[in-house]
């Protein structure tokens, strides 16, 4: 049981909006829908039963696809919106940045509307004196300051609106998808900041799609889908179990070569061709990566199987293998087994794909959409902090697997 105090608390949280389902400007027709049971609207279910805590100091993640219901719960924490059921407690002041320039106002000057986004956040004019020399040496501003905001770039009023947001005193940080913000020397200053706010023990919620940061920066995290909560605790598995639903299945983008395989092949030479994965989609460097390829050949030609292994993140090859030793000859049910290996590397998501090629090299058939394997490969044998151990492959690896084709 942890001694640290609770910041946030989520307790069994539940949201619903109601959707019209017609449009009536008659009270008389309102009236008789409502006397036949008729709502005129639906109810869509945002969150379903949320629960979880944030602990003081908690740098705590929230990830999910769009449309899971993150936002909505932030809101809810930031007491915008009202839960139907359940409840939200927070511990002491919180500081939250659902949108970037949200209250800014364009006619007023970057440094009125400090004080203006300021007092909206819940400072007393005392409060943003002390923290204002602040805000502007973060936003590296300090020439602009009596300007009118809309003669910023957009990338100053970006840097002005997230100095403002993080360089607040708060208790607790709310800060939603908002880490790629300005250019690349202030995503730096804004990466060490973060890195500072992780070690100084202040509270900080952050929803992301960015599994690297997830990773990088935090201590907890909790998965949600539609409305529930799918995953909860180790960032690791949290962001890895986000990123294989994500990737799994893939959309098979149509080649330039499939494409022209389709265009100039008339006649269909491989029917039935299937993938099969025999270990599971998530392993550790150390496992072995083993499957199946069956197809059948129609005419009486000499075909043979070639795979890649491509990481997903990158796009570039990992793996790849064209070296089957023996060609396939003649019309029939072909089965063909692979194993390989890749121990040098960690924290990758690859896709397998696999093709069968004629003797001249010619594209016969594919792995498509639905037979397109993700797998994803983490160390469990690290420390979290141990970064160069945590690095994934940066080239091509060694090719090393075994085929075998069955008797």
């Amino acid at each position: 049981m942890s001694d640290k105090k609770i910041a946030v608390k989520v307790d069994h949280v539940s949201k619903f909006f109601k959707l019209p389902t017609e449009a009536t400007q008659s009270l008389r027709t309102s009236l008789v829908n409502r006397f036949k049971g008729i709502k005129g609207y639906k109810e869509q279910h945002v969150l379903k039963d949320i629960s979880f805590e944030v602990e003081e100091g908690d740098f705590f993640g929230i990830v999910g696809r769009n449309g899971s219901g993150k936002s909505t719960l932030l809101k809810i924490i930031s007491q915008i919106y009202v839960p139907e059921k359940g409840s939200v407690t927070v511990n002491g002041k919180l500081v939250s940045f659902i949108e970037l320039g949200v209250g800014f106002n364009p006619e007023l000057t970057g440094r009125e509307n400090v004080y203006m986004n300021g007092a909206m956040l819940g400072f007393s004019p005392k409060e943003i004196d002390e923290m204002y020399d602040d805000i502007v040496e973060f936003a590296e501003l300090s020439e602009f300051m009596n300007q009118k905001l809309k003669n910023y770039s957009s990338g100053m009023q970006v840097r002005l609106a997230f100095s403002v947001a993080i360089k607040a005193q708060g208790d607790i940080l709310i800060l939603d998808e908002v880490l790629a913000v300005g250019d690349e020397a202030f995503q730096r200053k804004c990466n060490d900041y973060f890195m500072e706010r992780k070690k100084s023990g202040k509270t900080t919620i952050l929803v992301t799609h960015d599994m690297s940061a997830v990773k990088k920066y935090c201590n907890k995290a909790v998965l949600i889908e539609y409305g529930l909560v799918k995953a909860l605790g180790n960032p690791e598995n949290v962001a890895n179990q986000y990123s294989f639903d994500n990737t799994a299945p893939l959309h098979h983008d149509n080649s330039e070569e499939g494409q022209a395989v389709e265009a100039k092949e008339e006649e269909v030479y491989v029917e039935n061709f299937n993938l099969q994965l025999l270990t599971p989609n998530r392993i550790s460097p150390a496992d072995e990566i083993r499957f199946q390829i069956d197809f059948d050949v129609l005419e009486d030609i000499d075909t043979y199987v070639a795979l890649s292994l491509t990481d997903i993140d990158r796009n570039i090859w990992i793996y790849n293998d064209n070296s089957m030793d023996e060609m396939m000859s003649g019309k029939g049910h072909k089965t063909v087994f692979y194993t390989c290996s890749l121990p040098t590397v960690n924290d990758l998501k690859l896709k397998l794909e696999v093709t069968v090629r004629d003797e001249d090299g010619r594209m016969l058939a594919f792995s498509d959409a639905t037979q397109t394997p993700v797998i994803l490969i983490n160390r469990d044998d690290i420390a979290q902090d141990d970064k160069s151990a945590r690095d994934s492959a940066t080239g091509l690896i060694q090719r090393n697997g075994n085929w075998k084709m069955k008797d």
